[in-house]
């Protein structure tokens, strides 16, 4: 794997426009035409390299956004879908096969929860959701059917920190993969580079940053990747997840600024997530000594690029949370929407959005609390400023001990 910056191996990456444009021409064509009828037929065979059949299969503008994630990841190859609920849905199906078995962390995006909990049951595929912190009980969850183990670097909504060296070591003793979902923290945690085999993102978020497309990637093998586009067999390509090339090279250009924005949004929310635990507020940030991972991450993640952009705030109850966010809103600090990654900073109640998913049960196991509120941290210029605006809001409202400030 090419040892330089990730940074700069996305930078170096460039394809001329098709008039000499500084960047590269966008391939507007659901379909392409052949010089030969063989040619048409060895490209149905699987023979595709230098062709283009079919935007399903493939397009100049997703590759060229391929080849930027692949160098993000240090991986060999990288396959962009249209959501990344279609990435990884993808792998689980191209990985799975009916009667066999997965390890998924407890601890995952609410739509990759329901996927493995609701639906993959359908093909008589078992998960079993387990504390992937536990290391022992990962091993010891793993069976002769077991085909992969499957978590996120970060894990929403608790921001849990994976040991993915010494889990991409437990899954090559048994000879199956890892797949990380490395969606929170992308330049800051490079899985591939800690062992794992298939990384996923949504581009959605940070990745894009601009929250105007729904995107995802696949980053893995070349073997994998064209696995997945497999006219034949290929789940990427039979299920249809193909992203528009519009949305490609729009993804594409918003990357290769994505070094500078994750080293704002990790700055902004470690000042965040600092004094607001200094004013004795149950905040959740790998960033801080308290947290349980804040070790773990440090040892495995790109220290110039942070601890990520999310940080979590318990405000006691489920009223407080929502009165909270809509006073917030009021002010100007951020919008009350789910995601992440935007220049401005987004909040969400997780148990009541994007963890609904998961059974009011589970959400007790696993800590997820009602007045659990995520914060995807913005690019604000005076971080200062919005600390003692959000403290005022919430001096409003008797979350913090109230004084002569009033908003």
């Amino acid at each position: 794997m090419n040892k330089s910056r990730a940074s700069d191996r996305i930078l170096d990456l460039h394809n001329f426009g098709e008039f000499g444009g500084v960047n590269p021409s966008i391939s507007d064509s659901s379909t392409y035409t052949f010089l030969s009828a063989k040619t048409m037929f060895d490209t149905f065979g699987g023979n595709t390299e230098g062709c283009y059949l079919y935007s399903r299969h493939s397009s100049p503008s997703n590759l060229y956004l391929g080849e930027a994630l692949a160098a993000l990841e240090g991986t060999e190859y990288a396959h962009v879908t249209a959501s990344g609920m279609g990435a990884i849905t993808s792998v689980i199906l191209e990985l799975c096969n009916a009667g066999e078995h997965i390890i998924s962390s407890r601890t995952i995006y609410g739509g990759t929860y329901a996927f493995l909990k609701n639906f993959v049951n359908k093909f008589n595929i078992e998960t079993s959701f387990v504390d992937i912190t536990n290391l022992e009980t990962v091993a010891l969850s793993i069976r002769p059917e077991t085909k992969m183990i499957y978590c996120e670097s970060v894990s929403n909504p608790l921001l849990e920190v994976a040991d993915i060296k010494a889990l991409a070591k437990i899954a090559r003793k048994k000879g199956i993969p890892l797949v990380v979902d490395n969606t929170f923290s992308p330049m800051s945690i490079a899985p591939a580079k800690l062992g794992a085999d298939i990384v996923v993102h949504s581009l959605t978020k940070f990745i894009n940053g601009t929250s105007d497309c729904v995107a995802g990637a696949v980053c893995a093998s070349k073997e994998f990747c064209s696995a997945l586009k497999d006219v034949n067999s290929g789940a990427a390509m039979l299920l249809g997840s193909t992203l528009d090339s519009l949305r490609a090279s729009s993804i594409l250009k918003n990357i290769r600024t994505l070094h500078l924005r994750m080293i704002k949004h990790s700055e902004n929310a470690l000042y965040l997530a600092s004094r607001f635990e200094e004013d004795g507020l149950r905040v959740v940030y790998p960033g801080l000594a308290s947290h349980p991972g804040h070790e773990l991450m440090s040892e495995q993640m790109i220290a110039e690029y942070g601890y990520g952009g999310i940080m979590t705030i318990d405000v006691g109850s489920l009223d407080n949370a929502n009165r909270l966010m809509e006073l917030m809103q009021h002010k100007n600090l951020g919008y009350l929407a789910v995601s992440l990654g935007f220049y401005k900073t987004l909040f969400s109640a997780p148990g009541t959005s994007t963890s609904s998913e998961i059974s009011q049960e589970e959400q007790d196991k696993m800590g997820l609390s009602d007045g659990l509120i995520r914060f995807s941290i913005g690019l604000d210029d005076d971080i200062e400023r919005t600390y003692i605006t959000m403290r005022a809001c919430m001096r409003r409202l008797g979350i913090l001990p109230k004084d002569e400030v009033l908003v």
